[in-house]
């Protein structure tokens, strides 16, 4: 069912990845500007992830030996330091999130490239090595975005979307491989409920979530050969319920014993020396993609969304 499965270490049917996006309060900052300040009930909501969850879930992988990728914008990298200090120390993997959680594709490529460059000096600053891995805030990767990854020297990308397993990205700067994710693994679309972020979703209990995030799992194992990342947030599932129930998961996915657990970085990394000794041919993607122009007609059609008058 999986056309290009990936071999993974020690027999594994399914690599898996619990990854976190600590946004914490750049998400309000970026929403609302200067005044976001006076939002203080989402403040706290925001800053829980580094000042509670964080020491719960360095905790939780600590008891069941993981290592695992944190994504952390370089503002949240500044603003919230100990929490940092706590996951370089635990062994973890930071991964560049923009600077404040900015999107990429809202901005001019010179400013594009100088938040990169600036948030790649704030992390190298702070955990002694520059970024391998990145995921861009909101998934919104630019069509500039890989180009730029590949001048910085980075070895992965994980935003997009368009495959069970990795695969590589070849703009013409060189070559990342790409670690895709899905929405159907985002801790997102099932818990967050915020009127100042314009989030309004239906709370589902922490059991209703995971059916949904163990079908994928359970789906990737039948098959065997995929690829499972957790996309989540520490304000998100750091919360206790939430929490607790992902320990639960771990527990299910450990007792297969088909489930290897890595960081984005390590799996980047076999599957480039897999592809070295001939085990695989990971599929390419040119970029950009429609050669960096859109494919549609000009003028548009009266009945398509943004057409002219």
């Amino acid at each position: 069912m999986i056309a290009n499965p990936i071999p993974w270490p020690n027999g594994a049917k399914v690599a898996v990845a619990i990854s976190f996006d600590m946004d914490a309060d750049s998400l309000i900052h970026i929403e609302k500007g200067k005044a976001g300040v006076n939002y203080l009930s989402s403040l706290s909501m925001l800053r829980y992830g580094p000042e509670v969850a964080i020491p719960r879930i360095l905790d939780g992988y600590r008891r069941f030996g993981l290592t695992q990728t944190f994504f952390v914008p370089a503002w949240c990298i500044e603003q919230h330091p100990k929490a940092v200090e706590g996951i370089v120390e635990a062994g973890h993997e930071i991964g560049f999130h923009g600077y404040i959680h900015e999107a990429p594709n809202a901005l001019q490529p010179d400013e594009e490239r100088y938040w990169m460059q600036r948030s790649i000096e704030v992390i190298e600053r702070f955990t002694g090595k520059r970024p391998r891995g990145n995921r861009s805030p909101l998934y919104n990767m630019s069509q500039h975005t890989p180009g730029f990854l590949a001048e910085e020297g980075f070895l992965y990308d994980s935003s997009l979307m368009g495959d069970d397993v990795p695969y590589v990205l070849a703009p013409q700067q060189g070559d990342l491989v790409e670690l895709p994710v899905s929405w159907t693994t985002d801790d997102w679309p099932p818990y967050v409920h915020s009127i100042d972020l314009d989030y309004m979703f239906q709370i589902m209990s922490p059991d209703r979530a995971m059916e949904i995030f163990m079908a994928e799992f359970n789906a990737m194992r039948m098959a065997g050969g995929g690829l499972w990342i957790g996309v989540w947030h520490p304000f998100v599932s750091g919360r206790l319920s939430r929490w607790q129930r992902i320990e639960r998961m771990i527990e299910e996915m450990m007792e297969t014993g088909d489930a290897w657990f890595a960081p984005l970085e390590e799996i980047a990394g076999h599957c480039l020396k897999m592809q070295a000794e001939g085990h695989i041919t990971l599929r390419r993607e040119t970029l950009p993609l429609y050669g960096g122009t859109s494919p549609l007609p000009d003028p548009l059609p009266s009945s398509m969304p943004g057409a002219r008058d």
